[in-house]
């Protein structure tokens, strides 16, 4: 297997303007598709992966609160992979970082989240608000014709956005493939197939794919397959073909002084069993002042030196019982929760902070026993959606997606509020200073409420959540 081709840096061609504050053009395609399972992540990694191999910078981003796909495709590409959503992040930061990206990329590739219309915001809003052309990827597994009309149909429902062609994934044979060519109006070519190939599919379980750590040699072997096939079906050339897209700046702000975390150290945990990590909440923690000290409850047998702990959700269920055998660092842990010393236990780390925990297989594994509860694995059924957490500190917009439960938990201190629903979301869980929920935060929605859960230092300034355009 040949190495990706050395990253170049790209010239890139910016409107007139002073400095930062010019427009960025940039060639630009939002990867998206009629529904989930179609193939989006191994078209859009297999996409990035030509291009790195033809030294391009491609800067990858993936729509709504994904923490996997963005893993897998920062392998891909080379690049850090930010999450876009425009109810949790806000228009501006979403504009902020497509405008970043844009003045030091060669190409822009967003993928999608679910099928092209589906959520508020949907992936159309998304393309809609940015401009950016839509390739839309489908599973023609059992249809030819039909594609066409699927396309049509897509293609016609708003006229807000602007699809430039079709990827046909799990096509079945060349004459497949003309059948489906033939139908497509002109306005829709088919860009490019990839045939029903388990080598080029991406492995996948309950939470969707498999972490990008955990398989790296076999997902290059995916990745450069797949480059393969897209180079022979000349798509690079199709979509840099493409009208540029212009890149925006947000307005100018003022900034104004906001709480900073300013010499604390918050120790974060990472590694196969707490991953669950928008690059967004550890780049803001650093802004803010504070130094990030990471270990491993898996490997690790001290807690390193820190002010403040966040355990970030994960796959704690695929380790518990690594987890369990670790009693050195569950001690640690303990001993500076006993302290009243802050800490955040988001999802697969509130089940760690639980009493308990029940694996796939039944197999129930102490844990650290910091919140009352039990915590269990439930099969296929789970919970997932956008929700606002109702903290003392203030309010943090985030999401849930998980598929455990938690029970003989005390009662809690507040519930998400959920996006467009009525009916209280998770429950967020204060012991001393544990903060623990199934909640995902993200952070910039409110830098205050953040510093003060991992403990508010003197003032900094920086730019508030406001000026970010964050709600």
């Amino acid at each position: 297997m040949n190495e990706p081709a050395a990253i170049h840096a790209p010239h890139r061609t910016n409107l007139p303007g002073d400095g930062e504050s010019a427009n960025a053009v940039c060639p630009a395609v939002f990867i998206a598709a009629p529904a989930s399972g179609q193939g989006k992540t191994t078209v859009t990694a297999a996409l990035a992966r030509m291009l790195r191999n033809q030294g391009k910078v491609v800067r990858v981003f993936k729509t709504g609160p994904d923490y996997l796909d963005p893993q897998v495709l920062a392998q891909a590409s080379g690049q850090p992979v930010d999450q876009l959503d425009l109810w949790m992040a806000g228009e501006t930061y979403c504009r902020q970082r497509l405008y970043e990206a844009a003045r030091q990329a060669d190409l822009i590739l967003v993928e999608g989240a679910m099928g092209l219309f589906d959520g508020e915001p949907s992936s159309a809003d998304l393309a809609a608000l940015f401009d950016l052309p839509l390739v839309i990827v489908m599973d023609v597994k059992g249809m030819a014709q039909t594609a066409a009309a699927l396309m049509t149909g897509l293609a016609g429902f708003r006229d807000d956005i602007r699809i430039a062609g079709m990827i046909a994934n799990a096509c079945g044979s060349a004459r497949h493939r003309e059948l489906i060519d033939a139908a497509l109006p002109k306005t829709l070519p088919l860009l490019a197939t990839m045939a029903r190939n388990p080598d080029l599919a991406l492995p996948e379980r309950h939470l969707g794919l498999v972490q990008a750590e955990e398989i790296r040699e076999d997902l290059e072997c995916r990745f450069e397959a797949g480059a393969k096939v897209l180079l022979a079906e000349e798509l690079a050339e199709a979509l840099l073909q493409l009208p540029p897209v212009t890149f925006v700046p947000p307005q100018p702000v003022v900034a104004a002084p906001l709480p900073s975390l300013q010499d604390r150290a918050i120790g974060v945990a990472r590694d196969a069993a707490f991953s669950f990590i928008y690059q967004a909440n550890l780049d803001l923690l650093e802004r803010m002042g504070a130094t990030l000290r990471f270990f491993s409850p898996l490997t690790d047998t001290r807690l390193p030196d820190c002010d403040a702990l966040w355990l970030p959700g994960g796959y704690p269920e695929l380790h518990a019982a690594r987890l369990a055998a670790n009693t050195t660092i569950r001690d640690d842990i303990r001993s500076f929760f006993v302290a009243d010393r802050p800490i955040l236990a988001e999802c697969g780390g509130m089940l760690y902070a639980l009493e308990s925990l029940t694996d796939h297989a039944g197999q129930t594994h102490a844990m650290l026993g910091l919140l009352p509860g039990h915590g269990a694995m439930r099969g296929r059924r789970g919970c997932q959606g956008m929700q606002t957490a109702e903290l003392p500190e203030g309010e943090v917009r985030g999401h849930a997606h998980h598929r455990s439960q938690a029970s003989g938990t005390p009662e809690p201190i507040a519930h998400g509020r959920r996006q467009r629903h009525p009916a209280p979301g998770e429950a967020i869980y204060r012991q001393q200073q544990l903060t623990a929920t199934y909640l995902h935060l993200f952070f910039p929605d409110n830098p205050t409420a953040v510093a003060r859960l991992f403990g508010q230092g003197v003032a900094q300034t920086i730019e508030t959540k406001e000026s970010q355009g964050c709600n």
